[in-house]
C-alpha cells in the first residue's frame, strides 16, 4: 500500500469513524468515580498476580535484524520509512497461529490474564479495524482477525484479555508534531494532533464494542510527548471517560512512568518491582492502586532470532513471588513468532513456572504483600491467617522473624514441620534445609490461638 494511499485513506476513515464518538466530546471530562464494577474489577486484577504480555506484529517478522535488543522497535531503530515498512504486511501469513493453544499454554503456566498488542508504535493494526486500511485483515495475505479468536478462546477457557494500544505512532501521518521518536518515517512535517485523537479514540472504541468484555486496555507512548509542548494535549480525561462509558468494568493503565494519573486503574512498573529503579525510568512513586510488574522473557519484547539471554524458571518464579510480595502482579512478556508459533524455550519455561504454582499458588494467587519488606532472603505474602515465608536465597541455619502469634510452620510443598521457637515478639524457624536447586522454598505461618 503506498503511503499516499494510506494517507487518503486514513483520513476518510477518520471521518467516517468519528460518528462512532460522542459529537462534541468535552477537552475536559468530569472528575472519575471508579463505578461498582471498576472496583470488581480492581479487587479481581489484585489477585490475579499472574498474566502473560504478547508483543506480535509485523516487526516479528524481521526478528530483531540481527540486534539482540529492541525487536520491536526496529522501524525506528534501524531508521525505515513508513513507506518500506510497509510492504512487511504483505508478508505477514502466521498460518501455524493457534488461538486456542496459545490460551492452553497460558492457563497451564498458571496465568489468568492476557495483554496483546492490538497496535504498537509502528501503527499496524492487529485486529480488523474499520476505521484503519493498515490492519492484519485487510492488509495481509492471512486475511483473519486474530484479536477476535484469542477473544473467543479467552472466553471459552476462562482468561481475561486486555488489550495494548500504542498512543504514539510512526506511521499515521496526523501524528505531528513529532516527539522524541518517528523522525525518520519519511512522513510530511505536518498533521492535525486533533485528528489523531479521534482516530485513537475510534479505534479504542472498536476494540470496547467488537470483542465482548475485556480486562481493559494497557496504553503505552505518552511517554513519547513528555518533554513536548504536547504533553499536556493527550485529552487523556476524553479518552479515559470513552473506555469507562463503554466498558464500566475494563481497567485502564498507562506505562508512562509517571504518578497516575485521574481514571486509571493500576500502576505498572516495567521491567522493575514496584519501589526499585533499576531500569532509571521508574522514579514514580508507589500508588495506592493495584500494582503491576511487567518484563520479557529475555531482552525483547517482540521475537527476536538472536536473543538467547533467556531468564530461566528459577528467575521467573522469584520474580513472580518477589512481585507478590510487593503487592503486585507479574506480567511476563513472550514475543511470538511470524508464524504464529509461541517460542518454544519460552513455552517450556512457562510450563514449569506452571508446575511450581500448580503446588505454591496458594502462597501467590488472592495474597497481599507480608508483613515483613522484602529482605535479602526474600519476601513474605499473606492470605487471611496465613503468612508466606518465600526463601529465594539461602537464609541460613535460622531464621527470626517479627511475627506474633505464629502457632505452627511447615512447609507448603509436602507439608513437612518446620522447627518453630518463640523469642519474644519474634519466632525463630530452624531446620529449613534450604537448598540451592529450590527456586523459591515456601514456608506456611499459621497464626492464631493454638
Amino acid at each position: 500500500m503506498a503511503l499516499r494511499r494510506w494517507r487518503n485513506a486514513a483520513a476518510a476513515a477518520v471521518l467516517a469513524g468519528s460518528a462512532i464518538l460522542p459529537a462534541a466530546a468535552p477537552a475536559q471530562a468530569p472528575a472519575y468515580t471508579p463505578g461498582a464494577a471498576n472496583l470488581a474489577a480492581r479487587a479481581w486484577f489484585a489477585q490475579a498476580r499472574f498474566g502473560i504480555f504478547l508483543h506480535w506484529g509485523l516487526y516479528s517478522e524481521l526478528a530483531g535484524g540481527g540486534d539482540r535488543d529492541g525487536a520491536e522497535w526496529i522501524m525506528e531503530n534501524k531508521k525505515i520509512s513508513a513507506a518500506h515498512y510497509e510492504r512487511l504486511a504483505e508478508f505477514f501469513d502466521p498460518r501455524r497461529f493457534d488461538a486456542n493453544q496459545w490460551v492452553d499454554t497460558v492457563k497451564a503456566a498458571g496465568a489468568r490474564y492476557i495483554v496483546i498488542t492490538s497496535k504498537h508504535h509502528d501503527g499496524f493494526a492487529m485486529y480488523g479495524s474499520k476505521v484503519s486500511p493498515y490492519n492484519v485483515v485487510d492488509a495481509t495475505p492471512f486475511r483473519r482477525d486474530p484479536i477476535a479468536e484469542l477473544a473467543a478462546a479467552c472466553r471459552a477457557k476462562g482468561v481475561k484479555l486486555f488489550f495494548y494500544y500504542s498512543q504514539l505512532d510512526w506511521h499515521h501521518p496526523d501524528y505531528f508534531p513529532r516527539g522524541r521518536t518517528g523522525r525518520h518515517s519519511g512522513r510530511a512535517e505536518s498533521g492535525d494532533w486533533e485528528a489523531y485523537l479521534r482516530y485513537q479514540d475510534a479505534q479504542l472504541t472498536e476494540l470496547l464494542t467488537r470483542y465482548g468484555p475485556i480486562g481493559g486496555i494497557w496504553f503505552d507512548g505518552w511517554w513519547d510527548q513528555q518533554k513536548t509542548a504536547m504533553r499536556d494535549r493527550w485529552r487523556l480525561e476524553r479518552t479515559y471517560a470513552l473506555i469507562h462509558r463503554l466498558q464500566p468494568g475494563a481497567l485502564i493503565v498507562n506505562n508512562h512512568h509517571v504518578t497516575p494519573f485521574p481514571g486509571e486503574d493500576y500502576q505498572v512498573f516495567e521491567r522493575d518491582l514496584p519501589g526499585q529503579n533499576s531500569s532509571g525510568f521508574n522514579d514514580a512513586a508507589v500508588s495506592a492502586l493495584p500494582l503491576e510488574m511487567a518484563d520479557a522473557m529475555n531482552g525483547s519484547w517482540g521475537f527476536n532470532l538472536v536473543d538467547d539471554r533467556f531468564k530461566t524458571p528459577r528467575e521467573l518464579i522469584a520474580t513472580l513471588a518477589g512481585a507478590a510480595g510487593r503487592g503486585a502482579n507479574f506480567l511476563l512478556n513472550t514475543g511470538p513468532m511470524p508464524d504464529g508459533r509461541l517460542q518454544p524455550e519460552n513455552v517450556a519455561a512457562l510450563r514449569t513456572v506452571g508446575d511450581w504454582l500448580g503446588r505454591n499458588g496458594e502462597s501467590i494467587y488472592a495474597t497481599s504483600a507480608g508483613p515483613i519488606a522484602p529482605q535479602p532472603w526474600g519476601v513474605t505474602t499473606r492470605r487471611g491467617d496465613r503468612v508466606y515465608v518465600h526463601l529465594l536465597a539461602d537464609p541460613g541455619t535460622r531464621l527470626r522473624l517479627p511475627i506474633r502469634g505464629v502457632r505452627a510452620a511447615r512447609r507448603l510443598d509436602g507439608g513437612a514441620p518446620i522447627t518453630l521457637a518463640r523469642d519474644g515478639d519474634a519466632v525463630v524457624l530452624g531446620d529449613l534445609g534450604w537448598t540451592a536447586a529450590s527456586a523459591d522454598q515456601v514456608i506456611v505461618l499459621e497464626l492464631g490461638a493454638g
